[in-house]
């Protein structure tokens, strides 16, 4: 009888004892520390001990520790009453009583012997672990070939037609181009690539320049300089080569 009771409110009582619970179990517990007959109760003795034991463990509020101990005073004192004499059948106030803390014992005890049992086999047995089942294979695939064929049909009016680009050769006028560059190699003796081309030359009038401007600078007939990265190009005339 080590533990005090735990109040939770003002509404209810809540007792949370550790060695017994409940009334019978504290008076079963008074009887074996004292070594008594259950079948002869001291019944003055085991009253007093009920009530200073509440007492002391401030149960006095709990209604079952309550009903007890008035149980117990009322037989205490049909115990004192005198008997009369000419009562041949005399019934024992403390034999429902009795009978009670008996019919407890035993289920105690049953109690007992399970958690015991209980505690046995699992120092010898371990707790048992069933593996979750494999997962189940999936179905096989049932199809016909008329559905293969819808679902192909499918697929393939999803897939974009590719698109293509027609590409026409424009061919180059790289004589034309030449004869522009003579004409202004005649005319002037440095000129830049603008007045080669144009304002708005197009890719083959670019083309064709250039592979001109190439051409005249291999056979000497002009010299091409540019001052720096990205400047503009500049065309210079060369003079004619002297005979050897």
């Amino acid at each position: 009888m080590t533990s005090a009771p735990a109040v939770q409110d003002h509404a209810g009582f809540v007792v949370e004892l550790e060695q017994f619970s409940g009334p019978l179990d504290l008076l079963l517990h008074l009887i074996r520390e004292d070594e008594l007959d259950i079948t002869d109760l001291p019944i003055a003795k085991i009253a007093d001990q009920f009530l200073a034991v509440i007492n002391e463990l401030g149960l006095n509020q709990a209604a079952d520790y309550l009903e007890m101990a008035a149980r117990l005073l009322r037989i205490k004192a049909q115990m004192l009453l005198p008997r009369r004499l000419e009562e041949d059948e005399w019934e024992d106030p403390r034999s429902e009583l009795v009978r009670h803390l008996l019919e407890y014992q035993q289920i105690r005890e049953l109690v007992d012997w399970l958690s015991r049992a209980a505690a046995r086999r699992a120092e010898q047995f371990g707790r048992g672990f069933a593996p979750e089942p494999p997962a189940a294979p999936p179905a096989p695939l049932v199809i016909d070939l008329n559905d293969l064929l819808a679902a192909a049909e499918r697929v393939i009016a999803l897939i974009p037609e590719p698109v293509l680009h027609r590409v026409v050769p424009r061919p180059l006028d790289v004589e034309g181009a030449t004869s522009r560059i003579e004409a202004l190699l005649a005319e002037r003796a440095e000129f830049g690539w603008r007045d080669v081309v144009g304002e708005r030359a197009g890719i083959v009038d670019v083309l064709s320049s250039f592979i001109a401007l190439l051409e005249l600078a291999k056979r000497g007939a002009l010299c091409l300089a540019q001052p720096e990265p990205f400047a503009p190009i500049v065309i210079r005339r060369e003079p004619p080569r002297e005979a050897a």
